[in-house]
């Protein structure tokens, strides 16, 4: 009997999660005539096959950035940032969805209720009602996979470009400087088109780890994003970045302009004055390909500092 009713409870405790993997797939519409953009099997696993992701892993489950969110699948808009709050479950959560964005799909056993893209029929997760997390009383539970996010870009605002190493320990200092609204982590400088983080790791592609910096010039300065880049990191090291070995890991300054590599030329040559022997390269800026998802924000979701970056005070 005791037998009997744990696997009872475990059962009812199990549906009444905020997991998503869900029983119903044949209520979806037939999108086979429209494009879609490539998935990874990972993102095909969610997207496609109505998986769940693990819970508090989703690169968008902590960003609080403005903007708008994104069908992974086909692009279309569905939700927006002011409607999106945490609800301490582990995926991204909004109380609102943008009209007619998203279509609801009761389950196979009518216990829970299935939120697609009304657009294509990519899955997204389940909503659920009365909850009393905000006065709409409605929660999109959503996986991050299944989502893009495009932030509002703010006019003014400045973006710049630094490899120190691992791009994990270049962002963890970044985020955290005053006046920077958004950090994203990635490859450039090399030959190959939209890298995977496994082909940077084959050291052949010519890309250097890189981070994205968006900072605001009314609150900082691209001196101060150079200092800091400096202060972070062993610029002497000729052939990677503390433990990490390897082409990908070199240091260099992207510019966009003169006036930023004469900006950092003025801070290699104070560094040379003091006694230094600067490797940092000076490139020209070109194509930012953005790193796979688990990349981005690693060390905030990780909750960790990292192994061979540490804030060094030079200037």
């Amino acid at each position: 009997m005791k037998r009997i009713y744990w696997s009872i409870l475990f059962t009812a405790l199990f549906f009444t999660m905020c997991g998503q993997g869900n029983q119903k797939k044949s209520a979806i519409n037939n999108f086979t005539t429209m494009e879609f953009n490539r998935l990874t099997p990972e993102e095909e696993s969610v997207i496609i096959h109505k998986g769940t992701e693990r819970p508090h892993t989703g690169e968008l489950l902590n960003n609080k950035t403005e903007g708008v969110y994104l069908c992974k699948r086909c692009d279309a808009e569905l939700y927006r940032s002011s409607d999106k709050f945490d609800a301490h479950c582990g995926w991204p959560s909004f109380d609102d969805e943008i009209e007619g964005a998203v279509k609801r799909v009761p389950d196979a056993d009518g216990r829970r209720t299935e939120i697609i893209c009304n657009n294509c029929g990519a899955h997204l997760g389940h909503v659920f009602l009365g909850e009393g997390f905000t006065s709409k009383q409605t929660r999109h539970c959503v996986n991050s996979i299944s989502l893009k996010f495009l932030p509002v870009w703010q006019e003014g605002m400045t973006k710049v470009y630094f490899a120190s190493g691992c791009f994990w320990g270049t962002e963890y200092f970044f985020m955290k400087a005053p006046g920077v609204k958004q950090t994203s982590v990635g490859f450039m400088g090399g030959h190959v088109e939209n890298p995977t983080y496994e082909q940077v790791c084959q050291k052949n592609t010519g890309h250097l780890e890189t981070t994205e910096v968006v900072f605001d010039p009314a609150v900082t300065s691209y001196e101060e994003m150079v200092k800091l880049f400096f202060e972070t990191h062993d610029f002497t090291q000729t052939n990677g970045q503390g433990p990490d070995i390897g082409p990908q890991y070199l240091s260099s300054v992207f510019y966009s302009s003169e006036s930023e590599k004469e900006i950092a030329e003025k801070y290699i040559n104070i560094l040379t004055g003091k006694g230094y022997s600067v490797a940092t390269m000076l490139k020209p800026v070109s194509v930012f390909w953005k790193a796979e998802n688990y990349h981005q924000q690693y060390y905030e979701y990780k909750g960790t500092k990292p192994y061979c970056h540490k804030y060094t005070k030079i200037f």
